[in-house]
């Protein structure tokens, strides 16, 4: 049964409630919200007064995270670029040129989703989650700048995804996914907009993320990798996000916890990772000897398994139980402010004590 067929059982299971816009301000309603949607709330936000305790512990980790291009110094890149060969080169741009139409269309996403949650503290953190694609794309356009020294270049870069025939089927199958959510939302298509969210956060960069990863283990742009570990940790954070969203609409909303949802689920991610591979596969190939095509798209796979078992579901893949590609937990680690490998600035970060609540991260299942 095709992603759309399973779509339409899904539909037609649960009930069709549509979604209002959260009230600027409420002042009948308590400023803890009473649900995640079309729930009572002031939109007042009070962080001793939230009704999700991992909202808080979110929230701190998206402030210990902030960081700006500007802090990575890409001299040695603009140095190592020519060096590459012509393959490489070619690569690497076109990554960029994908990543930032992923990013920039999550900036529109997450505002549209926002507007729709009647809870201060998820939409505070969706602000910043935009801000954070924003800096994302900022950061492709300085390393950019940094390689390519002719705006027509760097122009034509940005305009990949346009015509690329592999990156359209690609970008479209998200696209497709997101915009019944967008012209007429309501909860059913939320859920399954989140889905493809985390498709596309969760799985959709991690080939591109790994020739990165593989370029700076032989010393070669090791300033856009960094760069791109910055992003991969920003990213695993918004999964954390959209998953526990996920999971609060289902807990308020019971009647949309059903097998149909889990099984179109399933559905999504096994075609989002053929996509992902036909990417891959596409993009590097067997062009380059230091990745391993069949690794690369076991690990394509494994990332498909783990997410769809964070939102709930049975995985696509039996088979793929671990990581084939070892080596790249060392460059992926997204959280742990090792200097040795990419050799900038520690991004460890100490927690504070404070009177909030908070919670550990979620198990990624050993996404790394």
């Amino acid at each position: 049964m095709d992603i759309h067929q399973l779509y339409q059982e899904f539909v037609n299971k649960v009930p069709h409630i549509e979604l209002d816009r959260r009230e600027l301000m409420d002042r009948n309603a308590p400023n803890k919200s009473t649900r995640i949607l079309l729930g009572e709330s002031s939109n007042v936000l009070n962080w001793n007064d939230v009704r999700f305790p991992w909202s808080y512990g979110l929230y701190k980790k998206f402030l210990g995270n902030f960081w700006t291009p500007f802090e990575i110094n890409m001299q040695a890149d603009k140095k190592d670029f020519p060096l590459l060969t012509e393959e490489q080169q070619d690569t690497f741009l076109k990554i960029i040129g994908l990543l930032s139409f992923l990013d920039s269309m999550q900036s529109d996403y997450s505002a549209d989703i926002s507007k729709h949650l009647t809870d201060s503290s998820l939409n505070a953190l969706m602000i910043m989650l935009a801000q954070q694609e924003v800096i994302h794309n900022q950061s492709y356009s300085y390393i950019l700048a940094s390689v390519e020294q002719t705006k027509e270049a760097q122009d034509k870069v940005f305009e990949f995804w346009k015509h690329d025939e592999v990156l359209i089927n690609r970008n479209d199958f998200i696209v497709n996914g997101y915009k019944p959510q967008v012209k007429h939302p309501t909860i059913t298509d939320m859920l399954v907009s989140i889905i493809y969210d985390v498709v596309l956060e969760g799985l959709f960069f991690y080939s591109g993320f790994a020739f990165f990863y593989d370029l700076a283990r032989h010393g070669k742009m090791v300033a856009s990798a960094t760069m791109i570990n910055y992003i991969n940790r920003d990213e695993q954070q918004h999964v954390r996000l959209f998953t526990e969203i996920f999971k609060a609409i289902k807990q308020d909303f019971p009647e949309y916890d059903v097998p149909e949802l889990k099984a179109l689920t399933t559905a999504i991610f096994k075609k989002a990772a053929e996509l992902e591979t036909t990417w891959s596969h596409y993009i590097i190939g067997t062009r380059f000897p230091t990745i391993d095509v069949d690794e690369l798209a076991g690990y394509i796979r494994f990332i498909a398994n783990v997410r769809t078992k964070q939102l709930g579901a049975e995985p696509p893949f039996l088979r793929q139980e671990t990581n084939p590609m070892e080596w790249i937990k060392v460059y992926a680690e997204t959280d742990l402010g090792k200097t040795d490998f990419f050799e900038q600035k520690s991004r460890a970060y100490t927690k504070t004590d404070d009177t909030f609540d908070d919670t550990e991260d979620i198990d990624l299942g050993g996404l790394l």
